[in-house]
């Protein structure tokens, strides 16, 4: 066989690996920068690229009752020039991930068919800082302990977006 032969099989089997091992899950450790949970739509903050409620105005991100505030942090709260703003409804986490990137990943709650809020199961929401993610396209599987038994909680997430991390120096 000649040279440039088995270099050509050697390019096409080099291409051939890197597109499959692109298709498996990508398990990272992520630290949690912020957390958000409502039932009605919210724009998510997202630390280094978006503001927080301005002044005055209530920060709604881990009340439990965060709908009976909404409507007064909407009102009451700016888009600021240059931020990264995404509407959202459900758990929304920003994620730091190892490389400097943030990942905003977000998860609805789930209602039965009955279409009532006595039969709805809420989406875990993390309180460590520390969470496993396992990225696979656009889902994120977060993994977090909890207890001091060893013990971990799972939850499924969809990904919103990857932030690249030459705005995080905002922080």
């Amino acid at each position: 066989m000649s040279k440039p032969r088995l270099v050509g099989f050697g390019v096409a089997f080099l291409y051939l690996v890197s597109s499959v091992s692109a298709g498996y899950a990508q398990k990272l450790d992520a630290s949690v920068l912020y957390r958000q949970d409502s039932d009605v739509n919210y724009f998510a903050v997202i630390p280094g690229y978006s503001s927080a409620a301005t002044e005055g105005s209530p920060d709604c991100s881990l009340d439990p009752f965060a709908a009976d505030c909404a409507g007064t942090a909407r009102a009451g709260s700016s888009i600021a020039p240059g931020d990264v703003t995404y509407n959202v409804v459900g758990t929304t986490l920003s994620l730091l991930l190892p490389d400097g990137r943030v990942a905003l990943v977000n998860c609805v709650n789930k209602y039965s068919a009955k279409g009532n809020y006595i039969n709805r199961r809420s989406c875990g929401m993390p309180m460590v800082e520390h969470v496993q993610a396992e990225f696979n396209g656009k889902n994120a599987k977060l993994k977090w302990a909890v207890g001091t038994e060893g013990k971990f909680e799972t939850e499924n997430y969809k990904v919103v977006v990857v932030l690249d991390k030459r705005l995080i120096a905002k922080l």
